[in-house]
Formats: C-alpha cells, structure tokens, sequence
C-alpha cells in the first residue's frame, strides 16, 4: 500500500513519458555530458515553442500548412521572424510565424516580448529571497550566460505591484477571533533623508484554526490616528468583528480600537511585559528576577493577579525594581483582560511570538539593504517575502482546538454567527 504523503510535503508531478523516438535522436553518440544535456533542453524548448507558435498562426489562419486555403480567406503565412528569448534555460533563438496581413497576435510569446514564461518568475523568485537587483545580473549571467540590465530587473519586480494592491485591498472575513498587532523597523528614503519607519503587519487566526495576514501598513510614527487608519481600513474591507486584539502596548490603539471594534476585548502581550521587566535586571538577576514574576500571570483570576503583584512588590525582588512594579502597573488594564479566560484560551494569546516570528524571517530577507528608495518598494519585497512565508501555513494553529470550544462558550453568537 503506497504510503500518503505528510502535509506540506511537495509531490512530485506525474509526468508523460517521451516517446523513445525523440530520446534516440539526442542520446545518440554516447554518454552526454551537463552541458550536452543544457543544449538538448533548449533545442528542445526551441522546437516546443516554434511548433505551438505554429499552432497558434493556423488556428488563426484556419488551415494547416499544405492545405488548400478557403475561398474567402485572403490571410496567409508570410515566413519567419527570428527573436531571441529569455527562458529559465537561458537564451534561445526562435523563428516566430507571420501573417501577410500582420494580424497574428501570438500568446505563447506576445509581440515585442523577450522573456518566456518562467524567467520572470525566476527573477521575483531570487528577488523574494532577499538578493539585489546588481546580485540577481550578476547570478543570471553566471549560470545563464544572460546580461540583464537593472532596468529590466527592476521592471519585472515591479510587476508585482498590481499585485501587492489587489491584496491590500481584497475583502476580509466578517469575523476573526484573534488578531496580533505588531511592527518591525525597515529604513526607508523619505525626502532625501533615510528614516527609520515601522511597518506594521495584522496576523489573524481565523474560526478554523488557520492563518492570514491582513494587511501591511508603514508610518513614521505611531498614535491613535495612524490605528484609527488601520481599524477602518480592516472595517470598510468587511471585517465587522474582532474578539481579541493581542499587542505589545502600541501607542494611541487603545482609544482607536474603542472607536471602531468597541467589543473588541485589547491584551497586551505578556511575553513582552516579561521582557520589558527583565531588560530592568543584569544576566544573573533575570532567571530569578522571571520566577518571582511567574505568580503574577499564572493567577487563576485578576484579583488574585493583583494580590501577586502587591506581594512581589513588598518581595525582596520587587524593592529593588520598583520600574518594574510601575510598569506592571501601567499596563493593568490591557492585561487583566487574560485572567477572565481559561487556560486554554490564554495558551494563544499570552504572546506575539507568532507574529515575530514572522518578523524575524523577514528582517533575514531584507537585511542586505542599506535602505529602501520608497515605502512602495519596502511593501513590495516584504509582500514576497510573505508569500513563500504563508505558502508553507498548512496545519492549524498550535492548540487551537481546544481553545476552539472556549471562544464558542464565551462569545456565543459572535463567534459561532459571524456578522454579515
């Protein structure tokens, strides 16, 4: 019995066989080399192209070569145009068919086209990967012998912006049980001056467990207008509710987040209190200094939460930070919020570390650039650089079907009866 494959696997695509024929004609003075082989498969994307080239020309026409032309056909083949192409297996030489009448307008290869299907999916590719315009010329003409200018480069990534817009603005679901709210720092040229601007993404868990980002946005600064943006660009795409909103504090999202979702529950990030806390004590105070905060937030209710918090303060560990007792303090508000659920609910929302991890992958990929020229090309590769992120998403969130059944006791018809 054949074994299933795991999930998240890639399958190898069941490919017809060549006709022994055709492998005879190639294969025929003996063993091949690389090379050989590299030569045969652009003789044979040659022929491949130049054939359906000729398919599409008497579709056109509406008769084959050879045959008799129909009577009130006045169109006919005019010969060839050579034109050298861009594949994925480098350069090849073709001869494009023509018409006497000029009308033939080839898809395979369209008029004025000197890439084939496959190298500019190879350039977004490396571009994705975090490599530069000068480094991407420079692999192609290594291992493709090809000399391709920045300009063409650039033109071809820039092709995504259609793209990067269309999802930006693609509707949303009317309701997400869990959103996490964070930002990384990207420096960016803004008029003549490089700053560093925070571009915030939106990671939602959605009803089944799966992931999605929802959508990036880049300030200089934050505050309450700049979320008040965010909020209502999420509602006007068709998300009407959000049960939590999980952050590390950010600036002015509180009064926003009232503004637009005024049921939307708003946690702080514990993990990122936990730090915070931490950066207060040196390297041999910090394991310590952690296990005292511990009773804090694995109370079983906020008043026992608050109870921890005023022993820790009157604690030999909580004298000598008293900036961490006041930060505690500051933030009580958004992380009382955690006690009111049970452990599997907590579980999900105690951290943002779902989302910087992402974070974490990003900055790997655009850490080679010194700056970016605009805020359109710093949405445009971290955008790519998402999308081979969220194409490897394929099992559910970790513990979320346990977690699953609490958001359906606890919100009832919120969750379970999204809003139309």
């Amino acid at each position: 019995m054949p074994r299933k494959p795991k999930p998240g696997r890639a399958t190898a695509e069941v490919l017809a066989p060549i006709p022994a024929e055709i492998l005879d004609q190639i294969v025929r003075d003996g063993p091949l080399t690389a090379a050989d082989v590299d030569v045969a498969m652009r003789r044979f994307k040659k022929a491949l192209i130049e054939r359906a080239l000729g398919a599409e020309l008497t579709h056109h026409l509406g008769y084959a070569p050879g045959q008799a032309k129909p009577e009130l056909t006045t169109n006919h083949r005019n010969g060839t145009s050579g034109k050298t192409v861009l594949t994925d297996d480098g350069p090849v030489a073709i001869d494009v068919p023509r018409d006497r009448e000029g009308s033939f307008e080839p898809q395979l290869i369209g008029k004025h086209e000197r890439r084939f299907t496959g190298f500019d999916d190879k350039i977004i590719a490396l571009y994705a990967r975090g490599l530069t315009v000068r480094e991407i010329q420079a692999f192609l003409k290594e291992m493709y012998a090809v000399d391709v200018s920045p300009d063409l480069i650039s033109a071809v990534t820039d092709a995504v912006v259609a793209e990067v817009t269309a999802w930006q603005s693609r509707p949303l679901e009317p309701m997400y049980p869990v959103v996490f709210f964070d930002a990384l720092r990207v420096k960016i040229r803004d008029e003549a001056v490089v700053r560093s601007k925070a571009v915030y993404l939106a990671l939602a868990i959605l009803p089944d467990g799966s992931r999605d980002i929802l959508g990036i946005w880049v300030e200089q600064t934050e505050g309450a207008k700049f979320w008040m943006k965010v909020f209502t660009d999420l509602k006007t795409r068709g998300c009407q509710d959000i049960l939590i909103a999980v952050t590390d504090g950010l600036k002015g999202m509180s009064d926003a987040l009232s503004a637009v979702f005024p049921e939307t529950t708003l946690q702080t990030c514990i993990v990122h209190l936990i730090r915070h806390s931490l950066a207060f004590a040196n390297w041999k105070e910090r394991h310590p200094l952690s296990q005292a905060l511990r009773p804090i937030y694995a109370a079983s209710d906020a008043e026992a939460a608050c109870a921890r918090l005023d022993e820790f303060e009157a604690s030999p560990w909580g004298r000598p930070f008293p900036t961490v007792v006041a930060a505690w303090r500051r933030a009580w508000t958004q992380v009382i919020p955690f006690f009111a659920f049970p452990p599997d609910v907590r579980r999900v929302i105690y951290t943002t570390n779902a989302l910087e991890s992402i974070h974490s992958r990003v900055r790997k990929i655009i850490k080679t650039r010194g700056h970016f020229p605009t805020d359109e090309a710093a949405i445009k590769l971290i955008w790519l650089a998402l999308r081979n992120i969220t194409a490897e998403w394929v099992l559910p969130t970790r513990q979320w079907h346990a977690a699953m059944r609490q958001f359906a006791v606890l919100y009832e018809e919120r969750f379970t009866v999204p809003r139309a």
